[in-house]
């Protein structure tokens, strides 16, 4: 017969079991809770998300010209993704669009994977550069047709940018060609009438081999190349963090801007235009991609003055001077182009997922005054917008570095910022937002350190099933 004290103990053990699994349970109820509060930003972002568009944002005035767009897209393992399209598209003067060119359907009559420099040919016509991994293409599209007016295929490995100069010819930025541990990455000068090369300046016969930590894969980057006069050329080595112009006759580097690892300057930069100024001075205006702003330089009394900078863009990629004085931005990772003032107020918007690389309105690159011209000077936070899509939210970069200004840990607070500013981009769908994306990271280790508690905590019972069910095959073992 079982004693008082073995019923005692039989009942304070129970209660106490009793009590763990109430803890238990408020345990589970709470980290649900929290789970929930964590995803809670990525349910909104997909209730209101409109999808993948192309459409305006803030337009306080039409723009006069149509204004096209190149969009990079995004392909991981050679499968495009439909929610982030390579494309080009063209934006009304009410910046609505439309989709002119889709390189996830390949509706050209060659294989188009990613599209970068487009710019406007006199004849209406746009001049694509484009990628695939067999190679690059070049195209002179005609969007009125609908059709592709003539096509030159090159083995370059890859390429950013591809101008038509001196009537027939083809001035071509080639990175990226690195062959037996040596960079031959280079600008040249292709003539279709003779299909030959008939002009290449190297970048490994003009820089130590050690610039940039010496020769690699992509050493250079070089992603640009303009004609800015007879016989010169403005390049852009980005990985270089510099701009340089290129003499034809002489070979010589007439004007360096910025220098390798001086990230104060320039900090991998794409897309410059050069122009002499009204003063007669060498301008020149920049998408200074990983400081995240557009910066304007004028070269006096023998060196590079910066004389106009607008912030807070996220990894711009192209920056043009309109005739009006303002300023057309193309803000990648924010999926937009922009028209700006002087002072960095948007004054025009459209919307173009995913990443774009190169918008243009009217002729190519810069057709305006100079901000010495215009008296403006000083550096600006950009400003203004829609109040919709990823440019317009609060972001938790933004919260971060406010958070962390003016602290000990206000450099790094900065450094984690700009990481995570241009690192998610590319894991974040387009419809969810930054704080989304940012729950998800930390709901994800809290899943995995639950269901590792729910393991230890129900361990005892774990291993006494696994002993049953070892004991059931063994017996029936036996029977056998």
């Amino acid at each position: 017969m079982e004693s008082v004290s073995e019923r005692l103990r039989a009942r304070l053990t129970g209660a106490r079991r009793r009590l763990a699994e109430s803890r238990a349970w408020r345990a589970r109820a709470a980290l649900l809770v929290v789970l929930l509060l964590l995803l809670s930003p990525t349910v909104v972002s997909a209730a209101t998300d409109r999808g993948t568009r192309l459409g305006p944002g803030t337009v306080e005035q039409p723009a006069e010209n149509t204004t096209y767009v190149s969009v990079q897209g995004f392909h991981f393992k050679g499968v495009g993704n439909a929610k982030k399209p390579a494309r080009v598209v063209a934006a009304a003067g009410d910046a609505q669009g439309r989709q002119l060119i889709s390189g996830v359907d390949n509706d050209l009559p060659f294989p188009a994977r990613w599209f970068y420099d487009t710019d406007p040919l006199p004849n209406g016509n746009l001049l694509v550069t484009s990628t695939n991994p067999g190679g690059t293409v070049v195209f002179s599209y005609d969007p009125a047709a609908d059709e592709v007016a003539w096509s030159e295929s090159f083995d370059f490995h890859d390429t950013h940018d591809v101008d038509q100069i001196n009537g027939d010819q083809l001035l071509i930025a080639n990175m990226r060609e690195y062959e037996d541990g040596v960079s031959n990455d280079r600008i040249l000068v292709y003539d279709r009438g003779n299909d030959s090369v008939v002009w290449e300046w190297t970048f490994n016969q003009h820089y130590p081999n050690s610039t940039e930590g010496g020769f690699k894969p992509d050493w250079t980057h070089v992603n640009d190349v303009d004609k800015v006069g007879d016989g010169r050329y403005l390049a852009s080595p980005r990985n270089f963090d510099q701009v340089i112009l290129v003499n034809r006759s002489t070979n010589d580097i007439e004007y360096q801007l910025g220098s390798d690892g001086n990230h104060s300057r320039l900090f991998e930069q794409h897309n410059p235009d050069f122009w002499v100024d009204e003063q007669g001075n060498p301008t020149v205006l920049v998408a200074d991609s990983e400081n995240d702003r557009v910066v304007e330089f004028t070269h006096e009394d023998g060196s590079w003055e910066e004389v106009w900078s607008v912030g807070g863009f996220n990894w711009p990629r192209d920056a043009d001077r309109l005739p009006n004085g303002n300023t057309l931005v193309t803000d990648s990772l924010n999926h937009r182009a922009v028209e700006i003032t002087p002072e960095g107020e948007v004054v025009w918007e459209f919307y173009a997922a995913w990443a774009p690389y190169d918008s243009e309105r009217g002729a190519p690159g810069s057709n305006g005054p100079s901000m010495a011209a215009l008296g403006e000077s000083g550096s600006h936070e950009v400003t203004g917008g829609a109040g919709e899509g990823p440019a317009s939210q609060e972001t938790f970069p933004d919260w971060l570095r406010g958070s962390t200004a003016g602290t000990p840990v206000e450099s790094f607070g900065e450094e984690v910022a700009d990481r995570y500013q241009h690192i998610t981009p590319f894991l974040r769908p387009v419809w969810m937002s930054s704080w989304a994306l940012l729950g998800v990271f930390l709901a994800i280790p809290l899943l995995l350190g639950w269901g590792i508690g729910e393991l230890v905590y129900a361990r005892r019972r774990i291993a006494a099933t696994l002993r049953d069910l070892a004991g059931r095959g063994s017996g029936s073992g036996d029977r056998v």
